[in-house]
């Protein structure tokens, strides 16, 4: 069974920084690009930031560039999100999500598997 588990989500200030992982497990995401998405309440899931399989490749919404930094440990199947200098606008749910296609999107339906997510909140 394929699982995607997000963690490190909180109640944080404006300014603050979290860092979020993402687990995968039942095949291999080597050769996946990995993603993050959020969706705020009343709000579409968009993109935040993408890694190709090779870690060489990386995207970012104009909202997160110079902030957030995705990573990938393909030894230990796992993503990883470190944001920084957090907004009261960067509160959502966050969800971490595989194509397998390595297509590098920035588009949800893109996207084969994806986690549960996990609540950010950034207060002022």
């Amino acid at each position: 069974q394929v699982q995607l588990v997000e963690s490190g989500g909180g109640l944080v200030q404006a300014g603050d920084s979290l860092r979020l992982s993402c687990a995968v497990s039942g095949r291999s995401f080597n050769r996946d690009t990995m993603a993050w998405f959020r969706q705020a309440p009343g709000k579409r899931r968009e993109f935040v930031a993408a890694i190709s399989w090779s870690r060489t490749n990386t995207k970012y919404a104009d909202s997160v560039k110079g902030r957030f930094t995705i990573s990938r440990d393909s030894a230990k199947n796992t993503v990883h999100l470190q944001m920084n200098s957090l907004k009261t606008e960067d509160t959502a749910v966050y969800y971490c999500a595989a194509d397998p296609r390595n297509g590098f999107s920035v588009y949800v339906a893109s996207y084969d598997y994806w986690g549960q997510g996990t609540q950010v909140t950034v207060s002022s």
